[in-house]
């Protein structure tokens, strides 16, 4: 089951949200659970086994190190096996079959008879509430959490459905105190459901339509591509996966809004991004920051030597590549962008940083991510070379085929022109410009200003709910791309 799904949009969410308001406060993490364990299962049908296979080893270990620390132990042993555990799952799920598929290149050379090994079913979003399951054992671990002992409580946090298939990555103390106790009022409503249709609009309105052109261009051989259409798919691209993900995390951020918890942004218009390195500061938030303040800072991050901060950054980063997909594009893909971020603390790169004006850091830190997104997008690796080639060609005669101009049509300009726009912060610093001038004075709750002000946002947004219900209905299934991961 997908957000952008009638069934979720008129069915499970009402049905959840009127049972959810009508049991009290006594029993609404349970009617959540439920409620997520039954939307993960819509998809997944017996890999919800894996997923409360992973809450039962957390919940368990979670209990160990507390009892640990009860007695004046760190928890060392328990903590080792939860990681441990934990990985062994991420790993045999998503990793088996490119391990096995890569050390049977191997074991051919050496004419030793390959492993045989059938294919393993990745688990949607196995690698988000992973991630978030270990957050919970090594915060706690440091101490910088209570243990949970409700099983409820703790299930609740790592199904939680809003931000079960595709994050935000939450961590633990960030809602410990809303897991216990919470409430939500018009303003939690409003707030919620205003970032829903947000996040709808820009997965059907705007990721959907971008993506079934760069899903053409990036299928076609990349020596048939003229420089302007390669740029084109590129582009496509980076824009689609920019609103298809940031599109789910303001949906989960809404839905959580709406039950009454707070989740961590995820995005800061990351291609307004001066330097690679604020860059992963704006981008994915809560899995960069999962990434320092779990694997790059106990390794020691910048605090050592300069080599061994670059040592600290292409492992986080070769990680990070690896996070996303098992397959060497998107290591490569990690490492790349892990190399930009060294050369940008050597000397040369910090001066040269410095001595750019603004726009010029812009326009460097944007193509270097489009051209990582290339070989993220690319189903292999001569592919992504193939296609990067293309975009620097020159004297390749047009492409002209009937396809081209059902992709890139009308359609397609209107949005990539809307996409460029809302991917700066230009119309959020209008609305929030005009909503200071409408609200400031004398504090009077209903002016002609305001009801204008609030009748116009109202449309508007109803407007993008009601098109993009028509969109979904009239498209064909399109997940997140991030479903994968």
């Amino acid at each position: 089951m997908v957000f952008s799904s009638t069934i979720f949009i008129f069915l499970f969410l009402p049905l959840v949200f009127a049972v959810y308001f009508l049991v009290g406060s006594w029993g609404r993490n349970l009617v959540l659970l439920v409620a997520s364990l039954v939307f993960y299962a819509w998809g997944e049908t017996v890999y919800v086994l894996l997923m409360l296979a992973s809450i039962l080893i957390n919940y368990i270990f979670g209990l160990l190190i507390g009892r640990a620390r009860e007695h004046g132990h760190r928890g060392t042993v328990a903590l080792t096996w939860a990681v441990a555990l934990n990985l062994l799952l991420l790993g045999f799920f998503k990793y088996g079959n490119f391990v096995v598929d890569n050390l049977n290149k191997i074991l051919v050379y050496f004419h030793v008879t390959p492993v045989h090994l059938a294919p393993i079913h990745l688990p949607i979003g196995i690698s988000f509430f992973t991630f978030q399951a270990m957050s919970y054992v090594i915060d706690l671990y440091r101490g910088e959490v209570e243990v949970e002992k409700n099983p409820v409580d703790i299930a609740l946090y790592i199904s939680l459905f809003p931000q079960l298939i595709a994050g935000p990555i939450v961590r633990y103390h960030d809602i410990a105190k809303r897991l216990h106790k919470r409430s939500t009022d018009s303003a939690d409503l409003a707030i919620g459901i205003r970032r829903f249709i947000i996040g709808l609009a820009k997965k059907a309105l705007v990721a959907n339509v971008l993506g079934k052109s760069a899903d053409y261009l990036f299928s076609v051989p990349s020596h048939y591509l003229p420089a302007t259409l390669a740029w084109l798919g590129a582009l496509a691209y980076t824009l689609q996966i920019y609103y298809d993900f940031s599109g789910y995390s303001d949906m989960a951020i809404g839905l959580g809004r709406m039950f009454g918890f707070h989740f961590p942004e995820n995005f800061n218009y990351p291609y307004i991004s001066q330097s690679i390195r604020e860059f992963w500061r704006r981008w994915h938030i809560s899995l960069s920051t999962w990434f320092r303040d779990y694997l790059y800072f106990p390794l020691g991050g910048s605090r050592r030597s300069t080599a061994r901060t670059y040592f600290n950054l292409v492992t986080v980063f070769f990680l990070c590549g690896l996070w996303h997909g098992a397959s060497w594009t998107f290591v490569v893909w990690g490492l790349y962008h892990g190399l930009f971020l060294i050369i940008e603390r050597t000397k040369i790169g910090t001066g040269l940083l410095e001595w750019f004006p603004a726009f010029i850091r812009r326009g460097y830190a944007l193509l270097t991510v489009i051209l990582g997104w290339v070989i993220f997008r690319a189903d292999t690796f001569p592919h992504a070379i193939g296609y990067i080639k293309a975009m620097f060609s020159s004297g390749r005669p047009q492409l002209y085929n009937s396809q081209i101009f059902l992709y890139l049509n009308n359609e397609f300009t209107v949005t990539f022109i809307a996409a460029v726009i809302g991917m700066t912060p230009v119309i959020h610093h209008l609305v929030i410009s005009l909503e200071k001038r409408v609200w400031a004075g004398n504090g009077v709750a209903f002016t002609w200003p305001r009801v204008l002000f609030g009748g116009v946002e109202l449309m508007v947004l109803l407007f993008l709910l009601l098109y993009s219900i028509a969109a979904i209905m009239g498209g064909s299934y399109n997940p997140f791309l991030y479903f994968r991961f």
